[in-house]
Order: structure tokens, then C-alpha cells, then sequence
């Protein structure tokens, strides 16, 4: 089996998630498309901001990818590049309420929640359960299962980016992205962020990973 390095993964990945700019995207902190109160009630204005201008920032700023530093740099690659990939899909995931988030309307992301999962009620069931289960922090994702062309509940330790699936649908699970808001009740947070959720843009995602 042909195993990528990291500094090819990283790359690709970038490019799954359509950073402006490729590779040096990595290095750039991207703006969110909305404004730090745009999803209340369901993720706070203090929660956004710290989580986008200081979380993601650390990403960013730890950058660690000079050449001859790569390899015994490879957890650190790995945790701060994960981050900013994950995070910059993160921000796209969701939309205000007030745009389109939460409502998935008919169309080829739709037909394959209904075909893989029964209804969307089945997959927020079993994404819920499965992500709140994560011991310490981490991810849970919606991703596309390509060699079997169907959507699939995964989740990923720590600041892991998603290499077995295509990311559909990406929520963060560290503690600094509820906490303030939702204290420790991981259930009521992920209830609340199906609000917001971009579906327009998993759709578009998943139309890309289907090409």
C-alpha cells in the first residue's frame, strides 16, 4: 500500500477544503465568513472569537515546517497543521440560521443521508452519540467512505486530521469550542450546532468527493 508522507498529506488536505492560496494557506489564518455573533443563541459571540482569534491563531503561529526541522518536528506538524485544516473547514461548516443554517434541503446530500442513515433525525442520533463519546478532545465527522461511496460517523483524537474519509461535515469537540456556553454537557452542544450547520456547503463538498 503507497503511505504519503505528512508534507504530502498536509497539501492535499488543504486543498480538500479549498484554503485560498494552496500550501501557504497553511500559514494564514483565514476570516470568518460570518461576523462572532452571527450563531447565536447557539454558539456565542465569546466563544467564536476565542475560539477563532486565539485557538486557531496558535495553529497558525506554530507553523513548524522548515525542512531540516520536519522530522523531529512530526507530532508538532502533525497537531498544529491538523488544527488549521480542521479549523478552516470548521468556519465553512457553519452558517447562521438566518442563511440556510441547519436546513438541508432535497439534493445529492440529502438523498445519501436517507440512504446511509435512514433520515437526517438518524444521523444527528448517531453523529451525537458517537462524537460525545470521544474520551478528552477530538473530532467527529460526517466523512464520505469513497471505495464504498457512502457517508460514514468517524472521529479523530486530538488535532487529527480525517485521512480514512473526505470531510463532509467536521465538528470540534475540544473543550474550548463548548465550554464557556455549555460548561460540560456535551450533548446539549452538539443538539444546538445541527442549528447552524452549513449544509449547503457539505452538499457542495460532497458533490466534489463524488467527481
Amino acid at each position: 500500500m503507497l503511505r504519503l508522507s505528512r508534507s504530502a498529506i498536509l497539501p492535499t488536505l488543504t486543498r480538500s477544503v479549498r484554503l485560498p492560496g494552496g500550501i501557504s494557506a497553511l500559514h494564514t489564518l483565514p476570516d470568518l465568513p460570518y461576523a462572532y455573533d452571527a450563531l447565536e443563541p447557539y454558539i456565542s459571540k465569546e466563544i467564536m472569537t476565542l475560539h477563532h482569534k486565539k485557538h486557531h491563531q496558535a495553529y497558525v503561529n506554530a507553523k513548524a515546517l522548515a525542512p531540516k526541522e520536519k522530522i523531529a518536528l512530526q507530532p508538532a506538524i502533525k497537531f498544529n497543521g491538523g488544527g488549521h485544516i480542521n479549523h478552516s473547514l470548521f468556519w465553512t461548516n457553519l452558517v447562521p440560521t438566518s442563511e440556510g443554517g441547519g436546513h438541508l434541503e432535497s439534493g445529492p446530500l440529502k438523498a445519501a443521508i436517507d440512504r446511509d442513515f435512514g433520515s437526517l433525525a438518524e444521523l444527528k442520533k448517531t453523529f451525537n452519540a458517537q462524537t460525545a463519546a470521544i474520551q478528552g478532545s477530538g473530532w467527529g465527522w460526517l466523512g464520505l467512505n469513497k471505495s464504498l461511496q457512502k457517508l460514514e460517523v468517524v472521529t479523530t483524537a486530538n488535532q487529527d486530521p480525517l485521512l480514512s474519509h473526505v470531510p463532509i461535515i467536521g465538528v470540534d469537540i475540544w473543550e474550548h469550542a463548548f465550554y464557556l456556553q455549555y460548561q460540560n454537557v456535551k450533548p446539549d452542544y452538539l443538539n444546538a450546532i445541527w442549528n447552524v450547520i452549513n449544509f449547503k456547503e457539505a452538499e457542495n463538498r460532497l458533490i466534489a468527493a463524488l467527481k
